[in-house]
């Protein structure tokens, strides 16, 4: 397990071109994994040597980092892992790549993940799953699964991706790394191909919370290029009790007992360490967010594609008229996945259907919301596990795609809500696979919840 300082010691110790080149071998090393599915080897080069030079500094100055291929960076290919954007170079860069850039760190390559974000397991992206860290007869998790996995094998101490509905959480619980989802609007979406625009966030991976906090004290800056900012509360209160909510729709027999005894483990070592009052709570409108989440998300991501038509950027195919052309290009650049989610949210934004179901899962999204501030009004975190299974394997749920959405059962409500979240490495099951734990604040409550995280880190 390298962190931050572990690279930061090694630059010291050697130079940035070195510990860079260390870790274009490690990519190569491991690219039987296809965590990674490009390589900005040149850009890298240069700004290694203007480290060593003095050129480039920064609370970060040499230590390389990945980011999953949603972002925009110069130099580099951005796909989203989908063939209607094989091949295409950015134009502009992302906020969250220029302000890590800013502070020295050096990106050395695009992680994969499931086309557009859409899927759990990463296998659903156009350039071949990748594999499970730990198993590589598992899936990563999904749809940042590049991303957990670059983390995972040491390749890099941190990587970005982006989280939805838990896209940073479960790879992070699958690969035994830390996963990291921002309070909406913390961090900025600029320049990241969107998914879900309402939900959508950057998220962090990295092996310890404090490394995730690091990355994110550079990254949570207002950017006006993103209307829907807002400022972290940076301040983290030291409370003589640190009362913790362990949400009993997450504790069921529908959760491995596995992961249920490793939970349940952390909680009762951190109340002998630490002065800490664990209860169960209970948010009635839990187990509806499923259900609404994949009724709003879709609707998004059938809007936010509508952009992808071989007009404007990306692969076009050729057709005896534009509505051909359109049609073509479509079918060839979309996989199955993608198809289904933008036919499902055209059918939930549909004349006759918006009405019964859009409006009908807006209305469970603010009761859901609701019932998580009402539980913050007594608790200061709330807890559970990150999903209901370890990593389970290729192909397990490729016959039934909605057994596949409910990988994300455990982590689609702070989405939904827009909470920070946080899946911390808690243990193994029967059969070494990672487990995760996830841990829920309030809103705007970044800092402290990370720093609540490092604490349940510490009890292990």
């Amino acid at each position: 397990m390298k962190t931050i300082s572990d690279f930061q010691a090694e630059i010291k110790e050697t130079s940035a071109s070195q510990v860079l080149q260390t870790t274009l071998n490690a990519i190569d090393a491991n690219k039987d994994y296809n965590a990674v599915i490009s390589v900005v080897k040149d850009r890298a080069l240069e700004r290694a040597a203007a480290v060593d030079e003095g050129t480039i500094t920064g609370p970060l100055a040499g230590v390389p980092f990945i980011a999953k291929d949603m972002f925009n960076a110069t130099d580099s290919v951005t796909t989203s892992s989908s063939n209607i954007l094989r091949d295409y170079h950015s134009s502009y860069q992302a906020t969250a790549i220029t302000l890590l850039e800013d502070a020295g760190a050096i990106l050395v390559g695009k992680a994969n993940n499931d086309a557009f974000g859409h899927g759990a397991s990463t296998e659903n992206s156009d350039f071949g799953p990748t594999k499970n860290a730990i198993d590589d007869t598992k899936v990563a998790g999904g749809s940042s699964g590049g991303s957990a996995v670059v983390v995972a094998l040491d390749i890099v101490p941190f990587s970005v991706g982006t989280d939805t509905g838990g896209s940073t959480r479960q790879p992070g619980s699958f690969n035994g790394v830390v996963g990291y989802k921002p309070t909406y609007g913390a961090i900025s979406r600029y320049g990241v191909i969107a998914m879900a625009s309402s939900t959508d966030t950057v998220g962090i991976l990295a092996h310890t919370s404090r490394d995730v906090a690091v990355v994110t004290d550079l990254l949570a800056n207002i950017d006006e290029h993103d209307q829907v900012m807002v400022p972290l509360d940076r301040s983290v209160e030291s409370k003589p009790t640190l009362k913790i909510g362990v949400v009993r729709e997450y504790m069921t027999d529908e959760v491995s007992e596995d992961i249920r005894r490793a939970v349940q483990s952390r909680l009762d070592k951190a109340t002998k360490s630490a002065n800490i009052q664990i209860e169960e709570v209970s948010l009635p409108s839990l187990p509806h967010s499923i259900g609404t989440y994949y009724i709003l998300v879709p609707a998004e991501v059938s809007s936010n594609l509508a952009r992808f038509d071989g007009v404007r950027y990306g692969q076009q195919k050729q057709g005896a008229n534009l509505t051909d052309m359109y049609e073509l290009t479509r079918q060839a650049g979309f996989n199955s996945e993608n198809k289904r989610r933008i036919l499902i949210g055209s059918f939930v934004l549909s004349s006759g259907y918006y009405d019964a179901y859009y409006e009908q899962a807006l209305k469970v999204r603010s009761m859901i919301l609701d019932d998580l501030n009402e539980a913050f009004k007594t608790f200061d975190i709330l807890v559970g596990p990150t999903t209901p299974s370890t990593a389970f394997s290729f192909g397990e749920h490729s016959t039934d795609p909605v057994s596949m959405y409910l990988a994300d059962v455990m982590t689609v409500a702070p989405s939904l809500a827009g909470l920070p979240a946080v899946s911390i490495p808690v243990g193994v099951d029967s059969t070494g696979l990672p487990i995760g734990m996830q841990l829920i604040g309030p809103q705007k409550s970044d800092f402290s919840l990370l720093k609540c995280a490092e604490l349940m880190e510490g009890t292990s």
